[in-house]
């Protein structure tokens, strides 16, 4: 005897909680005022002419506008968020028999409603608002115009009638693979609709602008991601974003404050999977079995009318079993009997061939090794792949390399220089292999600008402090000093005055120095006293600045100097005389690598060479050297080493004995001080230089 329950109830509701807990797309303005919450009073469902089937939900009060909506494909589920609104039915779960409408959910979560609507397949669906009442048309897709699922992500307040804008439109490749478009509105009241439409999503900015310079076509294959093409146009009154993806994939849309992104990621279904989708573990509707001593082959049929599969049971299945299995996903009850009895399965569409592991195991091997006998039999075809980018030489070296794997044992690879032209001899299955890793490997080159900024700031301060006193009489001239004055005093005067005179000169530089001269002498003039005091200081700002810019290829090393090569003399191993040349050079040595996410990754050699002192004839190079490597985003700008010097000096010039005089030495003695810094930045500046967007 055999039980089977309906298995919708139980997954319905764990489905409903998880999407009002975990949705991704849904933003809703809860009111805090319980007073005010509008509230589900009915809902209920009809069949209409053309095969639509029509979901009357009847509301307390006139809602405020249609609600925020989004869908599942699988399991095919539209979702409907009701703001401000609470659940007045009484339940959380209705039933329905209404064509592929199977039944709802009701979950109510503070001061928000969400109402799940769960489908047989995916259906279009159309939302309008009938007084009191909200109506959704489902219609099944390919019936006027439905293959277009829409989706109202978000409506425009009523009464807002001004015209919106679109601020920017930008993609980047995320953490896991997946394709993110971001779009930055100038306001949060923008209406949204998404839409899929064949292989494209479109999303339409309802009496929106769109700027001129967003008017455009994004390739980004480049980026590794399902999304190929993004295309912004305005249509009419509106502005439309078309995503173009490949393969098999999924969406999801959220809005944070003025910002919309759409995550569009890849769908990967193992061929041996049961039930379709991306759910991990267990995914099957639910059911319940109690049998009492079975036969094997009776409860694997038990499974194959429950799901609609096609089942191929091998004459080799036998024995009985007894389960007791309640609310079990049915693809775990399924794969419990297999378990079991030692069997396995193979899935191929909607086909299941079951068997021993022993048989099936021994059936591929047959398979595998017939397939190899095929190979080394099947005759071989040459073809020729003119290459656009990458190097046929390097191609070749890469299809001969055993590790790759690419080619048979009679496989070949050649490749001609001259036209750039690769040619493989290999079976028909070989080829084609060949013929996608050709298709991936010559591809353009994305090339990097790599802009450098040198900057040499330097101060420099000097200051002397000194005097000279002399003497000079009938008798041999007598000077006291220490000769060594930071200035030139000149001119000196006399004035007779009752037998005596005397004179005072100031000098002054425009470098800052100066000094006072007093000379006091005789009436005859024949004995002169002369007394100079010294001053000078000196204050400079430098400041060098050197801006080097190389662009190269994506992982391709490049280096760009600049400065002199200095001669000397060398001698040789016979005794001769030759020149050599040392390098006094600012150079740039990187190799850029650019990120999946646009980032840039640099190993940067960086060198800044000045002529030193020479010893013996040969030069020696002062040298200031960075080597790192660093991560940097596109268009950003990062310090890579700072080299900071000072130089500080101080002299005394005196006379020896008169120097040392407490105060009046200071007529005998000199002071100097000096005081030099000089600092070294580099700037480093990376951006990345798109064929089809220009410069980021």
């Amino acid at each position: 005897m055999k039980q089977v329950s309906n298995p919708v109830l139980g997954v319905i509701r764990l489905l409903a909680v998880s999407l009002l807990l975990n949705a991704p797309i849904v933003q809703a303005q809860e009111s805090g005022n319980a007073d005010a919450l509008n509230s589900i009073q009915s809902l209920s469902a009809n069949n209409e002419p053309g095969g639509k089937v029509v979901i009357t939900v009847g509301l307390k009060t006139a809602p405020g506008g249609q609600p925020a909506t989004f869908a599942i494909n699988t399991p095919p589920r539209i979702a409907f968020d009701f703001a401000g609104t609470e659940n007045g039915l009484g339940k959380s779960t209705q039933e329905f028999g209404e064509g592929d409408l199977r039944s709802a959910n009701i979950v109510q979560a503070g001061n928000r409603t969400r109402l799940v609507v769960n489908l047989a397949q995916m259906l279009s669906y159309e939302t309008r608002i009938d007084g009191n009442n909200l109506l959704i048309t489902l219609q099944r897709k390919g019936v006027a115009g439905g293959d277009t699922v829409l989706a109202h992500f978000a409506d425009a307040k009523q009464g807002m009638q001004q015209k919106h804008s679109l601020r920017d439109i930008d993609f980047h490749r995320g953490k896991n693979g997946e394709g993110r478009v971001q779009v930055d509105l100038s306001d949060t009241d923008i209406g949204i609709d998404i839409k899929q439409q064949g292989r494209m999503l479109l999303v339409d900015f309802q009496g929106t602008n769109l700027p001129r310079n967003l008017q455009r076509k994004l390739d980004v294959t480049d980026f590794g991601t399902p999304v190929q093409l993004v295309d912004a146009f305005a249509d009419g009154d509106n502005v439309r974003l078309a995503i173009e993806p490949k393969g098999q994939w999924e969406y999801s849309a959220y809005q944070t404050d003025n910002k919309f992104i759409i995550e569009i990621k890849s769908v990967v279904e193992d061929p041996n999977k049961l039930v379709k989708g991306n759910q991990q573990g267990y995914a099957g509707e639910k059911l319940t079995l109690n049998f009492q001593n079975i036969s094997t082959r009776e409860a694997l049929s038990v499974i194959a009318d429950f799901t609609g599969l096609n089942m191929v049971i091998s004459d080799t299945v036998s024995g009985n079993l007894t389960l007791r299995l309640k609310d079990v996903p049915w693809d775990q009850a399924f794969d419990i009997i297999l378990q079991s009895r030692g069997l396995d399965m193979r899935k191929n569409g909607n086909v299941i061939q079951v068997a021993p592991r022993e048989e099936i195991a021994s059936k591929e091997k047959i398979d595998l090794t017939a397939r190899q006998e095929i190979g080394e039999l099947e005759p071989t075809h040459t073809e020729s792949f003119q290459l656009s980018y990458a190097k046929a030489l390097d191609i070749a070296t890469l299809l001969k390399n055993k590790d790759t794997g690419l080619l048979s044992k009679r496989g070949s690879a050649v490749s001609d220089l001259r036209t750039n032209t690769l040619f493989v001899q290999d079976t028909p299955t070989r080829l084609e292999e060949v013929r996608n890793f050709v298709k991936q490997l010559d591809v353009p080159v994305r090339q990097v600008m790599i802009e450098a900024r040198f900057v040499e700031a330097g101060n420099s301060f000097n200051r002397t402090i000194g005097g000279r006193l002399g003497y000079q009489g009938a008798t041999p001239g007598f000077s006291v000093g220490n000769g060594q004055l930071g200035s030139v005093v000149a001119g000196t005067g006399g004035a007779v005055t009752n037998g005596a005179g005397g004179s005072m000169s100031t000098v002054g530089s425009p470098f800052g120095t100066g000094g006072v001269t007093l000379s006091l002498f005789n009436a005859a003039a024949t004995k002169t006293l002369t007394l100079e005091l010294t001053a000078s200081e000196l204050d400079g700002v430098t400041k060098n600045i050197a801006s080097p810019r190389v662009l190269t290829g994506d992982k391709t090393p490049a280096t760009i100097e600049q400065g002199v090569q200095i001669p000397y003399p060398m001698a040789t191993s016979s005794g001769a005389t030759t020149i050599a040349f040392a390098n006094a050079v600012l150079g740039l040595t990187v190799t850029p690598q650019i990120t999946p996410e646009d980032r840039v990754g640099m190993k940067l050699l960086v060198h800044q060479d000045t002529v030193g002192n020479i010893y013996s004839g040969v030069p020696s190079i002062n040298t200031k050297k960075v080597d790192t490597q660093v991560l940097v985003d596109n268009g950003g700008t990062v310090v890579i080493g700072g080299i900071y010097t000072q130089d500080e000096s101080s002299s005394t010039a005196k006379v020896p004995l008169f120097g040392d005089i407490p105060i009046i030495g200071w007529l005998f003695k000199q002071d100097n001080v000096t005081n030099a810094k000089k600092e070294l930045l580099v700037f480093i500046t990376p951006k990345i230089v798109k064929d089809s967007l220009g410069m980021n």
